[in-house]
């Protein structure tokens, strides 16, 4: 038998042995064993690994850190470009305010300075979107944001002062438009109080200047009356002014002329005053000359055609200037005694702290003050109605309405709305008269409705 040759075996287990030493390596360097050059593993300590990751996450973390920086620095140099934006707006604004306001009144000078802010504003907008197209933002934007909020307020300063300046030239141009229309308003009541002056002298009785006796009808009685009742209301106006200077008490004097009435307005209290007036003025009315000679009237005096002339005499004229030429006059004499008969002498005191205007009166002397030569007036409208009543033929009679008497439209006109318009009143409930205002009359076959003031009555 031969024997085996160590060289012919040799080569395959060689191979064999690097196969099986190249796995277990490579298991070895997975498991952390490591050969050194003598072949021998060795365990590699696990602490290296960890603190090789360590390193790794550190670097990671800075890496981000840094991305993280320059994202927030992007974004602050983006606010700070928009503040730009906006600051340069602000400035465009406010140069366009200047241009307005130097537009009127017109300055060339400043129209030029605003529009060449206005440009130069527009190419830094330009210049501010080139800027966020190429990014290219500030390299120090807390600075630059500042500075852009600076610019904002210096603008928005700016504006307000521009337009605080507009305000103060509308302001002058108002007061100078006050000024002017003040003057125009002075001017025209000036106007209108020289016309009701004529028109209280006369009236709108000038429309009867060409009037004949044989043409006189009940409108033309009509246009008469309603004058009369106008300068009855401006003498009331006048004495009730005087009562609240006097510092009296008005309610207590409404109730002692009518008594137990329901007025519908506390306004409405002026109408027993009128009625006051119209009670005293056109007492006697029905009689010759308001029975101031008594029953011992001429029959000469009593004719038509008199008291027409009379009337158209007085019509014509001034009332002062008539009592100034005929102080004894037959209408003077009415004057005097109304103005005894109306005006108490504790009114009279009250108004005006003595009596002069009563003593001066009584003597047939006529003063020029705002209160008689209002009184005056109204003396003569009622004096210039009686001779026009006598002038007809039958003359005009007088009437006035029982207080409680139901409304009739026949006879009656109410100077108070409310009495149609209240909601309480119903079938058992209904306006009657509390008091007559103003007296009615009948001129021929026309009646001329007397003016009442309605109130609340129960019926029973």
């Amino acid at each position: 038998m031969e024997a085996v040759r160590p060289s012919a075996v040799t080569p395959s287990k060689s191979k064999w042995a690097r196969t099986l030493s190249k796995v277990l390596h490579r298991h070895a360097t997975a498991a952390g064993v490591v050969p050194d050059d003598d072949g021998v593993h060795k365990v590699k300590p696990k602490g290296t690994e960890e603190w090789n990751d360590s390193k790794t996450t550190k670097r990671l973390s800075q890496k981000f850190d840094r991305l993280h920086d320059e994202e927030l620095e992007t974004k602050v140099a983006l606010e700070a470009l928009i503040a730009k934006i906006f600051a340069t707006v602000s400035a465009v604004k406010a140069g366009y305010a200047q241009l307005q306001h130097a537009q009127s009144p017109y300055d060339a000078e400043g129209i030029q300075g605003a529009d060449q802010l206005i440009v130069s504003d527009l190419k830094k907008l330009s210049e501010l979107k080139q800027c966020f197209l190429k990014k290219q933002y500030d390299f120090s934007p807390e600075q630059a944001m500042a500075l852009a909020e600076i610019q904002e307020l210096k603008s928005l300063s700016t504006t307000f002062k521009i337009m605080g300046k507009k305000l103060e030239s509308q302001t002058r141009l108002k007061e100078s438009e006050i000024i002017f229309l003040k003057e125009k308003l002075d001017e025209s009541n000036k106007q209108n109080r020289l016309l009701e002056k004529r028109l209280n002298q006369s009236g709108q009785l000038f429309v009867l200047d060409n009037l004949q006796l044989s043409t006189l009808n009940p409108t033309h009685f009509i246009t008469v009356l309603r004058q009369t009742v106008k300068s009855i209301r401006g003498f009331v106006r006048l004495m009730i002014d005087e009562m609240k200077l006097a510092d009296w008490d008005i309610n207590a004097a409404a109730s002692s002329i009518q008594s137990d009435v329901m007025y519908w307005k506390e306004d409405d209290k002026c109408f027993a005053f009128e009625s006051f007036i119209c009670r005293e003025m056109f007492k006697a009315f029905h009689l010759p000359y308001f029975s101031l000679f008594g029953s011992s009237v001429p029959q000469g005096k009593k004719h038509p055609q008199v008291f027409f002339d009379r009337f158209m005499e007085l019509k014509s004229m001034k009332v002062k200037e008539y009592l100034e030429i005929k102080p004894k006059s037959t209408f003077a004499k009415f004057c005097r005694n109304k103005y005894l008969q109306v005006v108490h002498p504790k009114m009279e005191s009250s108004f005006f702290g003595n009596l002069n205007t009563r003593d001066m009166v009584s003597s047939y002397q006529f003063p020029d003050t705002t209160f008689f030569t209002l009184f005056a007036e109204m003396a003569k409208k009622v004096w210039l109605l009686h001779c026009l009543a006598f002038a007809f033929q039958p003359e005009a009679s007088i009437f006035q309405i029982t207080k409680g008497c139901r409304f009739s439209e026949v006879y009656m006109e109410s100077v108070a709305d409310e009495a149609f318009l209240s909601a309480d009143i119903g079938p058992e409930s209904e306006p009657r008269v509390a008091f007559t205002v103003i007296p009615g009359f009948r001129v021929g076959k026309t009646v001329i409705q007397c003016q009442v003031y309605l109130s609340q009555f129960k019926s029973r």
